[in-house]
This record gives C-alpha cells, structure tokens and sequence, in this order.
C-alpha cells in the first residue's frame, strides 16, 4: 500500500458559513481560480482514461474548504495580509455582477476594511494557513 503524501502546503479556501448551497459552489470555485492563475506550478499532469481522451489537469494537492462567519473572514483576511499572502477574495456584491470587469469594478468600489467578504482562498505553508484560518472548521 501507498503512503500518503503530506504535503507542505495547504491551499485552502474560507467561505461564510450562511451562504447558501449553490453560493457555496459558485464561491469555491471562482476563489480556486486564482489560485491556478497565482500558482500554475500547482497544477499536476493532464488526466487521461484508459482510450487516450484527454482532460484539463487540476491541483495536484487538496483543496481543503472551511467554514466561518463574518468575524472569522474578517480575522482571517486581516492575518492573511499581513503576512503577505496573496489573497483570493469574494465579496456579498460578486452575486449581482455577470462578468470579470463588473466583479473587479466592484471590489475595488469598497475599501480594504468594509469589504463584505463572503470567501477568500490561499495558498502557503500548512502552519501558515492554519495560523490564518483560527476560529475557522472544516466545511460539513
């Protein structure tokens, strides 16, 4: 049998524990994104199956996703700064735009400390993020 791989670092996304159920999906998946674009390195091989078709690669590591509220996003993207991290973040006014430009226009609308933060993603080292995300759970 395999070891498991333990890996060094964490890529981790904190969502607000009151969204909803396709909010918690939309909001995963636009944070992960960035985390590509960031972290290119991050991504493993294409896939293939067994008759050659081949599909797009993804993280070669596990994206782990927690839970909090306000307070804990707040927390969380305040210690994420000041680290230095780059951070990927969306906020409450993302659900009403359709496009790049729109969410891009309204993030910048809204200063550092009055963003309504829904989620937020990152990448570091595993104490790194485990030091940003206290008072964060995993996601149910």
């Amino acid at each position: 049998m395999n070891e498991p791989i333990r890996f060094p670092t964490k890529i981790a996304v904190l969502l607000r524990n009151d969204l909803v159920g396709w909010q918690r999906l939309n909001v995963t998946a636009f944070l992960v994104s960035g985390i590509a674009h960031a972290e290119p390195e991050l991504l493993g091989e294409e896939y293939r199956d067994a008759d050659g078709t081949a599909y797009l690669p993804m993280f070669g590591q596990p994206v782990l996703v927690f839970a909090g509220d306000r307070a804990t996003l707040t927390n969380a993207h305040s210690r994420a700064l000041a680290r230095g991290l780059r951070l990927a973040v969306f906020t409450s006014e993302l659900f009403a735009t359709g496009n790049d430009r729109d969410n891009r226009a309204a993030v910048q609308a809204v200063g550092r400390e009055k963003l309504d933060l829904v989620g937020l993603a990152l990448h570091a080292g595993r104490t790194v993020v485990d030091k940003v995300l206290k008072g964060a759970t995993m996601h149910p």
